[in-house]
């Protein structure tokens, strides 16, 4: 290689490497630039979040009126509250025959959430005098604790002698539960005393945002297994029209040949 051929080649080379350091140090500073407006967006969405929290503490006192007035009403409807549950797909795989017997005496629910939203809110069940437990009323709460993680505590249930409804692993399915294949669904009551997570207690989630907005949609639910039963029945009606018409049909057919021989023996006679 000649000395004009070396220069030129560790001058591309020199180049080249001042090309990576530019590009290099551009990505750098468009990664800081990236951090800053990020930081910006977090500090919307968290401003955004605390406005949504206002309006969401603001509505829960605008909708209490309404949830009074509408449990004054439940209160007027018998077994109101164990037919929801019955009928919503989930809470019915937890019901046993004899749960289902104890929400009998279930008169009203009431879910409070807390003013300070995020700190969490309070399930009570109000029950008449029952055969099972000596409550009149049963709660689970859930709230932050000091360290900001989920936590959860109920009412103790005093059980009457022999009811203890959380020691009988061997309760018979309810029809829902029958139509989901549980064989053994763990006792409804069971979620009383779990406190295992708190932060992700499906059962609490479900009466809190599915039921409690609009229990009435899950009460009106209609038995499946009589829609069911209805279905067939018209079914059956259809293939006895259809049998009856075939039938008019083929007797129709035969007058009628009946009929043309008739005619051709006229005629003959006629002749």
């Amino acid at each position: 290689m000649s000395a004009t051929s070396a220069k030129v080649s560790r001058k591309e080379n020199s180049n080249h490497d001042g090309a990576d350091e530019t590009s290099e140090k551009e990505q750098q500073e468009a990664i800081e630039h990236i951090d800053e407006v990020q930081n910006e967006i977090d500090r919307l969405n968290e401003q955004a979040s605390e406005e949504i929290l206002k309006v969401e503490q603001k509505y829960n006192k605008l909708r209490q009126p309404f949830f009074q007035k509408r449990s004054e009403l439940i209160a007027k409807i018998p077994n109101f509250w164990v037919t929801t549950f019955v009928n919503h797909p989930q809470v019915s795989a937890l019901l046993g025959e004899e749960d289902e017997e104890a929400l009998h005496y279930l008169s009203r629910v009431e879910v409070t959430e807390f003013e300070d939203i995020k700190s969490g809110y309070r399930i009570d069940f109000y029950f008449d005098e029952n055969p099972y437990f000596e409550n009149k009323a049963l709660s689970k709460e859930f709230n932050v604790n000091e360290s900001g993680d989920p936590v959860s505590k109920s009412t103790e249930i005093k059980w009457k002698a022999g009811k203890d409804l959380t020691k009988r692993t061997g309760q018979t399915p309810n029809k829902a539960g029958k139509k989901r294949q549980h064989e053994e669904p763990e006792s409804f009551f069971t979620w009383f005393t779990d406190h295992s997570d708190a932060g992700a207690d499906e059962l609490g989630e479900v009466i809190k945002d599915d039921i409690w907005p609009n229990p009435l949609q899950y009460y009106l639910v209609p038995d499946m297994e009589d829609e069911e039963g209805d279905g067939n029945d018209d079914d059956d009606e259809e293939e006895g029209l259809e049998d009856i018409d075939e039938g008019e049909e083929e007797e129709g057919e035969d007058e009628d040949e009946d009929g043309d021989g008739e005619d051709g023996e006229d005629d003959g006679e006629d002749d």
